[in-house]
């Protein structure tokens, strides 16, 4: 028996809409993007200097690099007129390094907390800034590294820093890394 006109359109109508909606959620998806966002994914920073790093992946090290610079290899990449994003991909590099040697690490945080607490008026935003996105970022090294690797930063709220830095100077790349942050935060967290 042949369909009526009205059946076929409504079939035809349903297959549509299938169609469409498989559509819409290729287009709007997004690749899912495996470890923390911070520490994993590198930033896109062009020909702007910032410490040297090996070719073969994101925690791929330059073995000629000399770690005891590391902390006056990233103050000096930290100035003021270094934009957000190469301050998010120096401060990712440097914790990617940090990681290997804990006085390292405990010497990039020191210099970090040091300037934040003590910073030039001109540049206090970006010196909380700085702090508050390293301390992000060794929270999410705790998971890519030994957990001995990397100071506890438990009783720091680096995510509230960077906001503060907005809040501060009121910037789209730091709002940017604050959401970054907030997307790698355990949901329980998410909502401080």
């Amino acid at each position: 028996m042949p369909l009526r006109l009205a059946d076929r359109f409504a079939r035809s109508g349903q297959a549509l809409m299938v169609v469409l909606l498989a559509l819409a959620a290729l287009a709007s998806a997004r690749p899912a993007l495996a470890g923390p966002p911070l520490l994993c994914h590198p930033f896109d920073i062009g020909a702007a200097r910032s410490l040297p790093m090996g070719t073969g992946g994101w925690q791929d090290v330059d073995r000629k690099y000399d770690t005891s610079r590391l902390v006056a290899d990233t103050l000096a990449i930290l100035t003021p007129d270094a934009p957000v994003r190469v301050r998010m991909e120096t401060i990712r590099r440097a914790t990617v390094y940090a990681a290997t040697k804990r006085s390292l690490a405990d010497a990039l945080m020191a210099a970090l907390q040091e300037r934040a607490q003590h910073p030039d008026p001109k540049t206090a935003a970006l010196a909380v800034f700085d702090f508050g996105y390293l301390v992000e970022t060794y929270r999410e090294g705790v998971w890519a590294f030994s957990s001995k690797a990397l100071p506890a930063v438990d009783a720091i709220d680096g995510y509230q820093l960077v906001l503060e830095a907005h809040a501060m100077q009121s910037d789209a790349q730091i709002q940017e890394a604050a959401n970054l942050i907030l997307s790698g935060l355990p949901k329980k967290t998410a909502a401080r």
